[in-house]
């Protein structure tokens, strides 16, 4: 880890505090970790003792076991002896990224899992562009417990509203059946979510920021590629937790990032897991300009949370492939189309001479066999299931009927744009509904009725938490799916939210007219209410150097700091504060603030200081399901 990105997590101090208090595990300011092991693994008392004696140290390494505790004696000896442990480096490997096994770079095994820098932590803050002023900050699960727990605990929720057909009104209750939008980080919104969904989600499909430095997608689309697959762990193992078990997770990704992703969800999801690589046709002509290979299509990874009970249902017949079905003999059962009789697994029970109604015999081709044996066969016949063409005399061959046929069809893994729409039918359909905002790599609505037809039912919850401009969200509602959509960008209020109240007004705009859509429906709007948030937009903000003043001013009041920043230097005297640049002072600005208080928990709800209205206490508790829990 750069030097610029460690930070000394509250674990850290204490155990270095702890530690310090044993001059014989320290030699010149440098800790003996092997020294120390030794005794921890002997179970010196006087160690052990002073360890499990501070709660944050013994909550993280130990556990109770009836009235007794026990002491994580390797889970312990592995963190102290993680390289670079006392120069705050949080993970096994921060130089390489590659394939490994058992801890390994691979060699020679078939377990193969994928190893980057901070795999092992959790990405502190936001996601947008706007956030990447504040240096990228890992915490790692065992050693920052405390910050992690903050930072992914429910929060609040707050400026609730419930959209129908009657407009906008006030809301004090969720009830179970109610669609959600939620404005906020969405790794803090999913965790929020796992209170009252999780096991409860049937599908999840989204389309995270591709990592390839796009200047017009407003999340941070230029992630270096380590830091790119942490922020996707730590989103799709939240999101594993919010799946039911019959429930899968699509995800629509371009060729930067595909291989990488399929083996980090081979690890989370586990490989047997791994349903198909669809491959969705988003362009339909040649780039000219491109310097290599025209890119014409995305990647479509889908995981099953148990392949063994997960089964997409099949996709709906149409007029085309009922055309194939004729009746040219007026069989009372209705129009038929024939297949071959023969099949090459060759059996001699049902190698035999077949005379046809004209007296012609026929024998199966070379290597081949019939498919059923000569007693089947005549049943057959006397049933007119068998076609010897009209008039007697062809190869004789089986009749299948349009009445005996499956409800539909199974789909493939190749979906082309005449099938699906591509990106600019998603443009026009953003366009049909006045849109003013730029995406670009919108989703035609024809992509995701085929992903959520396939893999939800009528009332089965579907959930996208890169929400962009609803399209999920829209054809989830038109198809009368319970649905929850997640975006932290604030044209959620200007794209987004206008979209799904057009659809309930029963816009006729992308797969309406195919579902006949007319219109209904609700859902509730709710944001994770802003502590340091409220900062990061107001610095951004900022024009000029007085505005900028006002915001330090109020930072110094009520703002949640870093506790390893001194803000009383960042004043109007401080030479070395004000030589910046106005852009410059907004970085050191952000520089200051704790992302791990982002938003108000919803433990602290009762907290005087915040002044919750009770209308809010209530609906969070309702949502949160704790009611009267909190303020007892």
């Amino acid at each position: 880890m750069d030097e610029k990105n460690q930070i000394e997590t509250e674990l850290q101090l204490q155990l270095k505090n702890v530690l310090l208090d044993f001059p014989e595990y320290w030699e010149e300011n440098t800790l003996l970790r092997d020294r120390v092991i030794e005794d921890i693994r002997l179970y010196k008392e006087p160690i052990i003792k002073r360890l499990v004696s501070n709660d944050l140290i013994a909550d993280t390494y130990s556990l109770s076991v009836g009235e007794r505790t026990v002491f994580k004696v390797e889970d312990f000896v592995t963190m102290l002896r993680s390289k670079n442990y006392w120069e705050n480096s949080f993970t096994k490997y921060t130089n390489e990224i590659g394939l490994a096994s058992e801890d390994k770079y691979l060699k020679y095994n078939t377990d193969v899992i994928l190893d980057f820098p901070h795999k092992d932590c959790v990405l502190e803050g936001g996601m947008t562009k706007e956030e990447m002023g504040k240096k990228e900050v890992y915490y790692h699960n065992v050693l920052a417990k405390e910050e992690i727990d903050t930072l992914l605990s429910p929060k609040v929720l707050t400026n609730i509203k419930k959209f129908d057909e009657n407009g906008e009104h006030s809301v004090a209750e969720f009830k179970d059946t109610d669609n959600l939008i939620l404005k906020g980080n969405n790794l803090t919104a999913l965790h929020a979510l796992k209170e009252r969904y999780a096991g409860k989600v049937k599908l999840i499909y989204i389309d995270p920021p591709y990592n390839t430095g796009g200047d017009s997608f407003k999340y941070n689309d230029r992630f270096n590629h380590s830091t790119w697959l942490t922020f996707m762990k730590n989103r799709i193992v939240a999101a594993k937790d919010l799946l039911a078990n019959d429930g899968s997770l699509w995800i629509n990704i371009d060729d930067d990032e595909a291989h990488y992703l399929k083996v980090l969800c081979d690890e989370v999801f586990g490989r047997s897991n791994f349903i198909s690589n669809v491959v969705w046709e988003k362009k339909f002509s040649p780039q000219n300009d491109a310097t290599w290979l025209s890119d014409s299509h995305d990647h479509i990874l889908v995981f099953a949370k148990n392949k063994e009970i997960w089964r997409p249902n099949p996709l709906p017949r149409n007029a085309k492939m009922d055309s194939r079905y004729k009746n040219p003999d007026n069989d009372p059962r209705g129009p038929w189309t024939s297949g071959d009789l023969s099949v090459k697994t060759y059996s001699q029970n049902t190698d035999y001479i077949i005379t046809t109604p004209s007296g012609r015999e026929v024998s199966p081709p070379s290597s081949y066999c019939w498919r059923v044996t000569k007693e089947k066969l005549e049943e057959m016949i006397k049933d007119n299931r068998i076609w010897f063409g009209a008039d007697g005399n062809n190869v004789p061959r089986i009749k299948r009927f349009l009445t005996d046929v499956k409800d539909g069809v199974t789909a493939m893994t190749i979906w082309k744009h005449t099938e699906v729409g591509h990106n600019q039918d998603a443009k026009k359909e953003l366009d049909a509904l006045e849109n003013t905002e730029s995406f670009s790599t919108p989703k035609p609505e024809n992509l995701l009725n085929r992903i959520i037809h396939l893999g939800s039912n009528k009332d089965d919850i579907v959930l996208d938490f890169f929400m962009g401009s609803s399209t999920t969200q829209a054809v989830a509602h038109k198809m009368n799916r319970q649905y929850i959509g997640i975006e932290q960008m604030d044209y959620i209020n200007t794209v987004s939210v206008p979209r799904l109240q057009k659809v309930i007004e029963g816009e006729q705009g992308g797969i309406s007219k195919e579902v006949e859509w007319k219109g209904s429906g609700s859902f509730v709007y709710a944001e994770l209410h802003s502590l340091n948030a409220v900062y990061v937009g107001d610095i951004q903000s900022a024009s000029n150097e007085d505005t900028l003043n006002e915001v330090l001013t109020k930072m110094k009041d009520t703002a949640y700091l870093n506790f390893k920043v001194d803000i009383s230097r960042v004043t109007s005297e401080d030479k070395g504060y004000q030589s910046l640049s106005l852009e410059e002072k907004k970085k050191v600005l952000m520089e200051t603030l704790d992302m791990n208080q982002l938003y108000l928990n919803y433990s602290e709800i009762e907290d005087t200081q915040h002044t919750i209205s009770d209308e809010v206490k209530q609906f969070n508790h309702s949502f949160y399901q704790k009611e009267g829990e909190q303020g007892e």
